[in-house]
């Protein structure tokens, strides 16, 4: 039986996940139709995406890349649109079936409302929508009957385990986390951290700043934050263990004991293409896992005292409103920083820290709210840098 196209817009087309998607994209070509193109500053790229892929659309967020980008596609019937007027509709355009939301940060948040309210399919990649606003997300979500099926590689694996069990009450879920590059350092090798040895991700390759957050177990955080939203349970079930193989994605424990993992080896093109064909499953050209070439695999939990990041989590998340918002902000601020080499690494926890001791306390933000909250919290941390 012939199986129609599924249009996708992919937002952040130029990032890991982005490029990524493309590659799964181009595999299944007859499957699916990377409709839409959105990038911000890596124009070049997308121009050479552009070419190659042949788009309906193409967008750079940036407006002053706007001359650049359709100038370079002129010679091709591609429609090339700028801002944030040309993000909004090309998220709701009539032809696109779903949005891929795989930028980083903030700036997913208002894209991804948008493409709900046109009833796009979210494929969601970007932890810090959820995290930001994710009660808002939510009940968009059901509202427009739209959707969303997580792209991260633990909450495909958590959706992947509730696969066919109903009403099944979920008794604990288990986020798993390799540790990241850093996971056996002392307080005092964490202070000396550099760097280009934080950009050095043991299993996973993944843009700059998710990597940050990997090293500091922040990103577990969001992701305790994001499955709450995603999956209806209470912050108090789901627990991180540290795994560092990076086989096993994460796991569910039903009342009965039983535990549900879902297995493979540490590549994205995984859950993207199960976000894409879903609930089909598609070949991929990737190594299954070789049971007995494993040695072992093994589980700990982590170390919150050098890594507190993932308490602060828990903390915004149990406290609510608009906190988990705060948090975001501030990360985004401590990474940034840190990546300029501003601020050393232990420095970015304490940032966060300050930043959520001082920041204005929402118990039912709007979305002006949050607007607000993530530009007064940027504005504490910066302050707090100096």
């Amino acid at each position: 039986m012939k199986v129609r196209k599924r249009n996708i817009a992919i937002l952040g087309s130029t990032g890991s996940i982005g490029t990524q998607a493309l590659d799964v994209i181009a595999r299944y070509h007859e499957r699916f139709e990377a409709y839409a193109l959105i990038a911000n500053n890596s124009v070049e790229q997308l121009i050479e995406q552009a070419r190659r892929f042949q788009p309906e659309i193409v967008v750079t967020a940036n407006e002053s890349k706007y001359e650049q980008l359709k100038e370079a596609l002129s010679d091709l019937p591609i429609k090339v649109w700028c801002g944030s007027d040309g993000v909004e509709a090309a998220v709701q355009a009539a032809e696109v079936d779903m949005v891929l939301v795989a930028t980083v940060g903030f700036a997913g948040l208002t894209p991804t409302i948008q493409a709900i309210t046109a009833g796009k399919a979210i494929a969601l990649a970007n932890k810090e929508t959820l995290v930001v606003a994710g009660e808002l997300i939510t009940s968009l979500a059901l509202k427009h009957k739209t959707p969303m099926l997580p792209v991260d590689s633990e909450h495909s694996a958590i959706f992947q385990c509730l696969n066919g069990e109903g009403g099944n009450e979920v008794e604990r879920i288990w986020l798993t986390a390799s540790g990241g590059p850093f996971r056996t350092y002392t307080r005092e090798q964490l202070q000396h951290v550099t760097k280009a040895q934080a950009l050095e991700h043991p299993n996973w390759s993944m843009g700059q700043k998710v990597t940050i957050d990997s090293s500091t177990l922040i990103n577990k955080g969001f992701e305790v934050i994001e499955a709450k939203w995603l999956f209806d349970v209470d912050p108090s079930r789901i627990e991180v263990l540290v795994h560092p193989q990076s086989i096993v994605h994460s796991m569910v424990q039903f009342r009965d004991t039983s535990v549900m993992a879902q297995l493979g080896q540490p590549d994205m093109r995984v859950p993207i293409q199960y976000a894409f064909a879903y609930p089909e499953r598609l070949a991929l050209p990737i190594e299954p896992v070789d049971f007995y070439k494993l040695s072992s695999l093994t589980f700990e939990q982590p170390d919150t005292d050098r890594f507190p990041n993932l308490c602060y989590a828990y903390e915004a998340i149990r406290v609510g409103g608009n906190m988990p918002c705060v948090l975001n902000a501030a990360n985004e601020v401590a990474v940034e920083l840190f990546l300029q080499e501003r601020i050393g690494f232990t420095r970015m926890s304490q940032l966060i820290e300050k930043t959520l001791q001082k920041a204005s306390f929402i118990s039912k933000p709007s979305l002006n709210d949050y607007l607000e909250s993530d530009t007064e919290a940027r504005k504490i941390a910066f302050e707090y840098a100096r």
